[in-house]
């Protein structure tokens, strides 16, 4: 899915310049500003992307009819002319161009740096990213909860036309855009007078509506397109075909960056929900929104389980001996939300997360993915999440083979002296006293040590590994098998 853009600054918000001083001179007072360039060239056309504030102090300027033409094909959003030091004011030539060509003109003042007029459309285009992408993020949120209702289609209609503040309509497939069937009857066999359409939002004036269907019946058949988008009576209107079913019209009366991620999280959602597939396919789809998005609005408090899975067996039925349909099937393998503790399942191996609120789904299911590898590592039915460590991350059984394996040249006395030595980080009177042995006894265990291992011991990863070998052979490891 694409992020949204950042929303454009309006220039609206730069004036009346109370903080900035800035005044608007000529041309239209309204335009979308996508940021700031300042040059002083007599022709900065092939630097700008379209949409700057352009910043100048007219050193360049010789033919402000040609800088305001050139300017105005390259998409300058406004111009603004920053008074002193190269000229006293404003050339009254530039203002009659920019009204002429329609371009925005802003003077900035003395006491006004470039920088801080830079600064601030930086600042408030930063401010309406985070408001748009926080709207974007609310609304995936409570289509996912519209999808999760007892008749999710229309919820997820109503909830989509709320937040896009417009109209949305959902043609069924099979149907011409008035609800016919092709032969010109309804489903019934009657001839057809009502539209079997579902429809939720805003009313459309006339002019859109008529638009909107023609554009819909543009959208979807064998050799049709994918998507089409149209305008008509201050309306933005766009059709997207819904796989092989149906088509789904949206309008807008003001389109903004964040629009085409609701819209299409939405798309996504009532192709599962109206694609005639098995039941748990949108549960899937569902489950995977949860897992991997923002949940937190669409599930209960929980505490909640992420249970990942690897077995032969139906993973319908897995899903049901742990009392959820939040499944989503991958081959072999399957992804399982449940708020019921999960107790070991016939024919298949589980890995479960610690339990987690709704906002902490991202983390539990890292959590079960890791005790899945290891009880399949451990041949064991199920291997609980416990936050034991580093050390809990590791099998018990493999972490003790690789201890004796590695600690093997060494003998009893060996083992206990190299233990108590990493304990107190080396030192020899502490490590001697902890033992009840002189120093020179700790010294000569410890180089023999290194020579039987074949390590440096001086090496932190070196003592690092040790250490966690001779823990490995403890009892006392932090791990839940089952």
């Amino acid at each position: 899915m694409e992020a949204p853009l950042t929303p454009p600054v309006p220039l609206s918000a730069l004036l009346p310049g109370r903080e900035l001083g800035l005044r608007h001179l000529a041309g239209p007072a309204e335009a979308d500003v996508h940021g700031v360039h300042a040059s002083e060239m007599a022709d900065p056309s092939p630097y700008l992307l379209g949409g700057e504030l352009l910043l100048t102090a007219g050193a360049a300027l010789t033919d402000a009819e040609a800088y305001v033409a050139r300017l105005s094909a390259a998409g300058v959003a406004a111009l603004g002319f920053g008074v002193a030091p190269v000229h006293e004011a404003v050339p009254p030539g530039l203002a009659e161009a920019c009204d002429r060509y329609g371009l925005p003109l802003l003077e900035v003042p003395p006491g006004t740096p470039f920088t801080a007029v830079a600064r601030t459309v930086w600042r408030l285009m930063a401010e309406a990213r985070t408001r748009e992408l926080r709207r974007v993020t609310e609304a995936q949120q409570s289509l996912a909860a519209a999808a999760a209702r007892p008749d999710p289609v229309p919820a997820v209609l109503s909830r989509l036309a709320a937040s896009l503040g417009g109209h949305v309509v959902l043609v069924p497939a099979g149907r011409d855009r008035d609800g016919r069937d092709q032969d010109g009857r309804d489903r019934d066999g009657r001839s057809a007078g009502r539209s079997a359409a579902q429809s939720a939002g805003r009313p459309l004036p006339t002019g859109a509506a008529e638009a909107l269907s023609a554009l819909l019946a543009r959208v979807g058949p064998p050799g049709g397109a994918a998507t089409a988008t149209d305008s008509a009576a201050g309306w933005s209107l766009t059709a997207y075909a819904l796989g092989d079913g149906p088509v789904l019209g949206v309008a807008r009366p003001d389109r903004t960056p964040g629009d085409h991620a609701v819209t299409a999280i939405a798309a996504v959602l009532l192709t599962l929900l109206t694609a005639p597939r098995p039941e748990g396919d949108a549960a899937a789809a569902l489950t995977r929104l949860l897992l991997d998005g923002h949940p937190a609005r669409a599930l209960a408090p929980g505490p909640w389980y992420v249970v990942h899975a690897r077995g032969s067996g139906d993973p319908h039925a897995l899903a049901a001996a742990l009392g959820t349909v939040l499944l989503d099937p991958q081959g072999d393998r399957a992804r399982l939300l449940t708020d019921r503790e999960p107790a070991p399942q016939p024919g298949w191996r589980l890995g479960v997360s610690a339990p987690a609120a709704p906002d902490g789904l991202a983390t539990a299911t890292a959590q079960a993915a890791r005790a899945l590898d290891r009880a399949e590592a451990a041949r064991t039915p199920l291997v609980r999440h416990t936050s034991g460590g580093l050390a809990a991350l590791v099998d018990p059984a493999e972490a003790r083979a690789h201890a004796e394996s590695l600690l093997a040249p060494l003998g009893p006395a060996h083992r206990e002296t190299l233990r108590a030595w990493l304990a107190h980080h080396g030192s020899w009177d502490r490590t001697a006293t902890a033992l009840g042995v002189h120093r020179n006894t700790v010294r000569q265990r410890v180089a023999r040590a290194a020579t039987l291992l074949a390590r440096d011991l001086d090496d932190p990863d070196t003592r690092m590994e040790l250490w966690f070998a001779l823990r490995g052979l403890d009892s006392g490891h932090n791990s839940s098998v089952t």
